[in-house]
């Protein structure tokens, strides 16, 4: 197993090298001057070219490309153009809010999605598995930001209901968590609720289960530990996605209800040209999905007797 993982995190490392080459390459050629964008349209030639050296951005690509990559290596993704900030120090501020609104409508989503997808699979073709399937498609169909929308709309700043707040994080009440994190559920509830249907309806048709019942085993025993336990793998695989998705940055989620998390950071700097922020922003997504993805290897071992690490 210990050699899997050195040569799992040796992988990972071109993985996120890849990622950081990418990055810095399309921040590279987007349109725009930073140094003019933080000087606005006063700032004279002689002062943008200063501000210019001062960024490093008068040094040639791979000079900019080399001196980025010693700074990564070492921990360092440098200052934020637009707030002077650490970047990395940015980054951690905001995980907390973000990774709060990913752990809750990730529980949200997970719980009750196998618990459909299990009674759909159950009841196969019944008016409750068509029920449930043609909601969950309804809930894959509609995009997370038109959903946050109309929740607004509907039950923050609409003529006819206004329960929930419209903006702000839970240090002003917990109240404030409820539509961000429906909002983000839904999706990914719809689908862990078809997966699981899907995974179910595979195993529930296997001999071992068909055996498990010509016993005389409970119901439940059946359905818990002979079958939900072997269709684990696909459902646990698309909850760490989802997971690793949600936890990188929910940006438009967070900027329709002004979500204080890495979204909102990520977005601001994408409008402010901020490079480094941009750069640091999307090696924290792909170190998130290279981890999850690793500690989700190791769990299939202990789900499946049967997977081996090779």
């Amino acid at each position: 197993m210990i050699s899997y993982i050195i040569r799992k995190l040796l992988y990972s490392l071109l993985i996120i090298w890849g990622v950081v080459s990418a990055t810095f390459v399309l921040t590279s050629v987007l349109p725009g001057d930073p140094a003019r964008m933080m000087l606005g349209q006063r700032g004279d030639v002689t002062s943008v070219e200063a501000l210019r050296k001062q960024l490093g951005l008068d040094k040639s690509l791979p000079e900019q490309y080399g001196d980025y990559l010693q700074k990564v290596v070492k921990g360092d993704l440098g200052r934020s153009f637009a707030t002077n900030r650490d970047v990395l120090e940015t980054i951690a501020e905001r995980t907390p809010a973000t990774a709060l609104l990913a752990i809750t409508a990730m529980l949200l989503a997970t719980i009750p999605g196998i618990l459909i997808g299990v009674i759909s699979s159950l009841r196969p073709n019944s008016w409750l598995d068509t029920t449930a399937m043609s909601i969950s498609l309804l809930g894959i169909s509609m995009p997370s930001f038109v959903v946050g929308i109309l929740f607004v709309l509907l039950f923050a700043a609409g003529p006819v209901f206004d329960w929930m707040p419209v903006s702000g994080y839970v240090d002003r009440g917990w109240e404030h968590l409820i539509l961000p994190m429906v909002t983000l559920g839904i999706r990914p509830l719809s689908i862990i609720a078809r997966v699981t249907r899907s995974s179910m309806l595979e195993v529930l048709g296997q001999d071992y289960v068909r055996t498990a019942r010509a016993k005389g085993l409970s119901p439940t025993t059946v359905v818990v530990k002979h079958a939900l336990r072997n269709a684990l793998n696909p459902i646990v695989t698309t909850v760490s996605t989802w997971f690793a998705a949600l936890l990188a940055g929910t940006f438009f989620i967070e900027m329709i209800f002004n979500w204080p998390g890495i979204g909102l950071v990520a977005i601001s700097a994408i409008e402010k040209l901020d490079y480094p922020m941009i750069q640091g922003v999307v090696l924290f997504t792909a170190v998130v999905f290279v981890l999850i993805n690793l500690l989700v290897d190791l769990l299939y071992v202990f789900l499946d007797p049967k997977v081996k690490l090779s």
